[in-house]
Parts: C-alpha cells; sequence; structure tokens
C-alpha cells in the first residue's frame, strides 16, 4: 500500500504542471488567508510586546487603591516620601501623568500624547533610557526630552523646536530611547517643572521603585495593602503592563480570527471546487489504476497529499508576504487603559508563521478530503467509459 501510495502521488506530483491554474487558486486562496491572519495578529504582537518591554521583574509601580491607569491615579506627596522609605525600595521616583493634544504628522488631527513628569532616580530606575540626541533637562526648567516614537509620530516635537503644552512653552532639548517600550511614545520634562505648569504642586500621578530583590514586590504590595494610612496598590511592571495590553490586545486577535474564518470558508469552497475538478478531470486515469490492482486507500491518501502540499505551499507564501510587508512596520494606535498614542512596530513572529502554516494545512485537509473520497468511491466500469 506504501508503495501505490507513493507512486500515484509522485505522478499526481508530477502532473501538477498541466493543472497550474486551477492549482494555482488554492495556492492564492489560502496564501491571502494566512497573510491577513498572520498580518493583523502581528500587530496584536507588536503591540503587547511594545508595553510588556517597559517592565522589569525588579520595578513596581504604586497607584492610589482602585486605580487601572496613571490618568486615573493621585498620590498625595508625604505619603509618597513615607512610602519611598520602606525597607526594600533602594531607588523611587514620583511621577505625573498627563497626556495633551498634538497633531499626528502623517494626518495633522490631533492625538493624546504623553507627558510624563520624573525624577531625576526615574533614570536610574529605568537603565534603558538612553538620550541618543541632545541632552537630558535640566531640573526646573521648561525642557522636555522626547521618545523616538513621539518625535517620530508628532508634528513639531523636534530636536531644538519650542512647543506649547496648557499655555506653558516648553523646549525640546534630547530624544531618548527605551528599548522599543510604550516610553519611546511620550514626553518627559523635570516632575517639579511638570507639576508648576500643571498645577499639580500636591501630588504625582504614581510611583515607580525599584526593589533590592524581584522576589520583595509581592511582600511591599502586602504591607502597603494591609497599611489603613494608604489607600495604594503596588504591582509589579510586568503584571501591570501585561493588564495594559490585554484589553486591545484580545481585541486585535478577535477580529484578526474573524477575518480570517471568514476568509478560510470562501479558501475551502475555493480548494473543494478546484479538487473535485481535478478529480473529475482524471477520472479514468483513477479508474485505470483501480483496475490495475491499485486500492482506494492510496488514491485517497495520494489526492489528500496534493491538497495538502498546494495548501502549504498557499501557507508558506501568505507568510512570506506578511513577513516582508509587515514585520517591523511602525505605527501607532490609542491604548484605552491609559488614554494614550502608543507607537509601535509590527511583529512577525516564529509562533505567528507556525500558527498560519497550521491553518493551510487545516485548510488544505479539509479541501482534500471530500474529493478525495469521491475519488476512491468511483465506480471502475462507469468510470471507464468516462462518466
Amino acid at each position: 500500500m506504501f508503495r501505490q501510495i507513493i507512486e500515484i502521488t509522485l505522478m499526481n506530483l508530477k502532473n501538477l504542471p498541466s493543472r497550474l491554474g486551477s492549482s494555482s487558486v488554492i495556492v492564492v486562496g489560502i496564501a491571502g488567508v494566512v497573510g491577513v491572519l498572520i498580518a493583523i495578529l502581528a500587530m496584536a504582537v507588536g503591540f503587547r510586546a511594545t508595553l510588556e518591554r517597559g517592565g522589569a521583574a525588579d520595578r513596581a509601580i504604586i497607584l492610589r487603591g482602585g486605580s487601572t491607569s496613571e490618568l486615573s491615579s493621585g498620590i498625595n506627596i508625604r505619603v509618597m516620601h513615607y512610602v519611598s522609605s520602606f525597607e526594600g525600595i533602594v531607588l523611587s521616583s514620583g511621577e505625573l501623568y498627563t497626556v495633551a493634544d498634538v497633531p499626528k504628522r502623517s494626518t495633522m488631527s490631533p492625538a493624546n500624547l504623553v507627558i510624563r513628569g520624573v525624577e531625576q532616580d526615574a533614570f536610574a530606575i529605568r537603565p534603558e533610557v538612553k538620550i541618543v540626541e541632545g541632552r537630558n533637562f535640566e531640573t526646573g526648567k521648561n525642557e522636555v526630552i522626547a521618545g523616538r516614537g513621539a518625535n517620530a509620530e508628532f508634528y513639531g516635537i523636534d530636536l531644538g523646536a519650542t512647543v506649547e503644552f496648557r499655555q506653558t512653552e516648553w523646549t525640546v532639548v534630547g530624544i531618548f530611547e527605551a528599548d522599543g517600550s510604550a516610553y519611546e511614545s511620550e514626553i518627559w520634562a523635570d516632575l517639579a517643572a511638570a507639576q508648576s505648569a500643571f498645577r499639580r504642586d500636591g501630588g504625582v500621578s504614581s510611583m515607580r521603585v525599584k526593589v533590592s530583590d524581584a522576589a520583595l514586590v509581592e511582600s511591599l504590595a502586602k504591607r502597603i495593602e494591609d497599611d489603613p494610612r494608604l489607600d495604594l496598590t503596588l504591582t509589579s511592571e510586568e503584571e501591570y503592563f501585561k493588564g495594559q495590553s490585554e484589553g486591545l490586545s484580545t481585541l486585535i486577535e478577535t477580529f484578526g480570527y474573524a477575518v480570517a474564518i471568514i476568509m478560510a470558508i470562501g479558501a475551502v469552497f475555493a480548494a473543494l471546487n478546484t479538487m473535485y475538478t481535478a478529480v473529475a478531470n482524471r477520472t479514468v486515469e483513477i479508474a485505470t489504476l483501480r483496475a490495475l490492482g491499485f486500492g482506494g486507500m492510496p488514491v485517497v491518501i495520494s489526492v489528500m497529499i496534493e491538497s495538502i502540499a498546494l495548501a502549504i505551499l498557499g501557507g508558506i507564501l501568505g507568510a512570506a508576504v506578511a513577513y516582508v510587508g509587515f514585520n517591523g512596520y511602525t505605527v501607532s494606535t490609542l491604548n484605552p487603559a491609559g488614554f494614550s498614542q502608543v507607537a509601535f512596530d509590527f511583529a512577525v513572529t516564529p509562533e505567528l508563521i507556525q500558527s498560519g502554516i497550521i491553518w493551510a494545512l487545516v485548510l488544505g485537509i479539509i479541501g482534500g478530503l471530500f474529493p478525495a473520497v469521491r475519488a476512491a468511491r468511483l465506480p471502475i466500469t462507469i468510470a471507464l467509459r468516462g462518466e
């Protein structure tokens, strides 16, 4: 039986060039499904990676109790200083988080740009933040540094430019990068200057803390939760950013799979039609093989292999198009969790390519199964007459 399967399969594959037009329907159809699926999921993966890249195991964020983001949080200055003295916290930075409407370069329509007031310890807490052009802002001055993403996406956020936020002028003195994290979509300023400009002298939005050991994050969170004087929550940065990315990533993934399923239905029907046509055109050939002693099972398997081979070829083509066309492609979107614009790159990962090939394989199996069974069930005497 295995010898028969190999012989029939090789014969079918050798005859593929003569059926190039009809076979390409399967390849192109499945390539479209896989390409679209991978491209959309690459958006979700890229967005999630951009946010989660800003976290570290030995860092945590402190927000007001009940707050889910920095925008809705507020911490009193005295409380901030008290918490920063806790054992296990080696560095802390009170931070002011606000947004301003700034036109995007591409559309000139206003979008939310994050302005973050930070203390100098913020840079020691986040060593990945590095000035790549210009210099850092000076304490007490209306100077800002812009992330690479903010510099690329927003109009007027250029080195040396003067910009106005809330009726206060600021000078862009530097451009920074932060290992591709969401911080690159922000503008940073001195905390005291930002508090004065945005009338937030009495407090900050959040605290970033660095702990001496990542294992202490849980115990610090428990201590803050159990202190009746504090209405605060401490969350590890990794957990916080994971939560921030979940909502939009899930929405994008759901949309991607919905579109892929709709397209897959069309691709399966195209595959069924193509394989049924291929079987119909080879009715006499299949019947002759059966008359010569070839079994029905080798015929079924050979037709299935042909369908699967075309589907995998389509999957590889679709994955290649998605990778070439979208991997590393930079876009920006509104992160509803932080109510801010985040610039990120599409990420076509090996896992996504593997998922796309699996989708292609499944579609090939479905598209080839029924035509294969029909080919094996053809009555030999009727098929030899070409009926």
